[in-house]
């Protein structure tokens, strides 16, 4: 049998400033923080652990696609378009930069956020088979 990649261990973000950055993540995001110094932090949620490492000025971890739309690079998901709408209020509450909710022609609806670094994610209302 082949040996297969199990899971995503930790994603890597980049951020100015690290302090400002792990309290951040666990204040908006309920996010809990398990290591810091002043190059990096970890915090742990969505059963992933985030590395957020200080980074130049305006790095972000978004990209350009081929039409020139800004993407994200993580997807988070939730159970449903209910639990969908109330995390987005729950950040809008939290002050979290957010976008509308939208229609992408699949199945279920997202909306983005961002986080005080410029970082753009994305919130799914279905949940991935992980089979």
């Amino acid at each position: 049998m082949k040996q297969q990649l199990m899971r995503v261990g930790t994603t890597y973000l980049p951020v100015n400033n690290v302090e400002k950055s792990a309290h951040w993540y666990s204040d908006k995001l309920g996010a809990h923080l398990t290591y810091m110094d002043e190059h990096k932090a970890i915090v742990n949620m969505a059963g992933q652990s985030f590395f957020l490492v200080k980074a130049k000025q305006g790095e972000t971890s978004n990209f350009t696609d081929v039409n020139g739309r800004r993407c994200f690079a993580i997807t988070f998901e939730v159970e449903g378009e209910e639990s969908l709408l109330k995390i987005r209020q729950q950040f809008i509450n939290n002050r979290v930069q957010v976008g509308e909710v939208e229609d992408r022609g699949h199945a279920g609806r997202n909306f983005v956020f961002y986080d005080l670094n410029g970082n753009q994610f994305d919130v799914w209302s279905e949940l991935s088979n992980n089979g």
